[in-house]
């Protein structure tokens, strides 16, 4: 009887582990290196700045790998209350794609408009249906002709970091929320 437990313990033990390691090998192998995302970035918005590459150093820096991003486009404007309306593609690692289309308002001190290149950081998303949701974030911005902004939204344990670069005349700081969606919506609430 003793030698069966032992058996039964011994394969127990070895499953336990095989999961853990394959689990781990997989959360690697699952999301983007910072070299992979500055190439996916440089091919997007034309040539990598110093500023971008510096942003995603301190980015991984904090935030470790993110396992997708989304490349899109996004326009908006504000005069105290905002709107922003964006599409783009989801990328995982794993080569899914997804169209996404995101919209929100926004209030605060902002005024201005401004067409952007979005290339946004998406960190633990396992499940491509917790996206559409909405994520609240603080956003500020400066934009003169040209510009450069990026800003954090949290929903539960997912993470996603916008970095948008672009032209427009808007500056200010204002605190919203994107509501991300599988088809185009007018309506931003």
């Amino acid at each position: 009887m003793r030698f069966f437990r032992t058996i039964v313990l011994f394969f127990f033990l070895v499953i336990v582990f095989s999961v853990q390691i394959s689990a781990q090998t997989d959360s690697s192998e699952q999301s983007y290196s910072k070299y992979e995302i500055q190439a996916a970035m440089e091919g997007f918005f034309a040539k990598t700045t110093k500023g971008i590459a510096s942003m995603v150093e301190r980015l991984f820096s904090r935030y470790g790998k993110p396992n997708a991003y989304i490349k899109g486009e996004e326009g908006g404007g504000a005069i105290f209350m905002g709107l922003r309306y964006g599409k783009g593609t989801l990328h995982k690692k794993s080569g899914l794609t997804r169209q996404v289309y995101w919209q929100g308002p926004s209030i605060g001190w902002d005024i201005g408009g401004n067409a952007v290149k979005v290339f946004t950081l998406v960190y633990n998303l396992q499940d491509v249906e917790r996206l559409y949701q909405r994520f609240p974030g603080i956003d500020g911005s400066i934009y003169v002709v040209g510009g450069l902004s990026m800003n954090v939204q949290r929903s539960q344990d997912i993470t996603l970091v916008p970095i948008r670069t672009g032209v427009g005349l808007r500056l200010g700081g204002n605190v919203g929320y994107l509501q991300y969606t599988k088809e185009m919506s007018l309506n931003p609430f």
